[in-house]
Parts: C-alpha cells; structure tokens; sequence
C-alpha cells in the first residue's frame, strides 16, 4: 500500500519530465559532396577548394617531405622474446653437465666423458704443433 502511494507521484514527475524536454535540433544542410585531407611540406600553398569542397592540409617540415612515415620507420618490438629454439639450446646447454659422458662430478654417471674430453684437447694440441711445423 505505502508503495503505491510512492508511486504516483514518481510518475507523474516523470511524464512533467519528458513533456519539458527540448525538441530534437533539426537535421543539418547537406554536407558538402567531397572533403580532401592533404599534407604539404615547407612552405608550399594549400590548394584552395572549389564549390562544395572541403580541403584540410596538415603542414609538415621541408625535411620530411622524402622521408619514410614514420610509423613505417620505428622497428616493433619483438613479442614474447627468445626464440623457442635458443631456449632449447640454453637448457641442453645447462643439462649436459647432468649426463653420461659430460665429464662432471655433478650427476650419476658424469665422470665418463672425461677421457673423452682429455682425448679431445691432446688431438687438438698435437694438430696445432703439426700445423706449426713442430713435432
């Protein structure tokens, strides 16, 4: 009961409203049938407009007249980062101390590669000597 009693009154404020309100503005003049945007450099003249037309000009330095935009100029920047396969290598990088024939005191197995690798430096060294002439 004490809502309805609430209720007309919003109501009726509401029609009061909506009768005051400004009429819609009326439609504009036909717009003109063409519009050009131009960018002119140093101090050349913008062209003027003939009839219905509109002509905007941006006016932009002597030195940019040759240039590439600049938007075209700026490298993006490169999403996510390294690549997946350099992140592959780094980890194999990082894990082959943990294998077999890794030369390392670090995981099972890891002393195997040690002879290898002492082969690995005296054949290197026996070619340099070779290469120098000495025996």
């Amino acid at each position: 009961m004490r809502f309805r009693a609430l209720l007309s009154p919003l109501l009726l404020l509401a029609g009061t409203a909506a009768q005051a309100a400004p009429p819609p503005p009326p439609p504009p003049a036909d717009p003109p049938q063409k519009v050009f945007t131009l960018v002119v450099y140093g101090d050349d003249p913008c062209p003027r407009s003939e009839g219905d037309e509109i002509v905007v000009c941006a006016r932009k330095p002597e030195a940019e007249r040759y240039r590439i935009p600049r938007k075209l100029r700026e490298k993006p920047e490169q999403a996510g980062g390294p690549g997946w396969g350099s992140q592959v290598a780094t980890m194999e990088q990082v894990q082959r101390q943990n294998l077999p024939g890794s030369c390392s005191a670090i995981g099972s197995n890891g002393f195997t590669g040690c002879t290898a690798k002492m082969l690995e430096q005296w054949f290197a060294e026996r070619r340099m000597r070779e290469s120098k002439g000495e025996p």
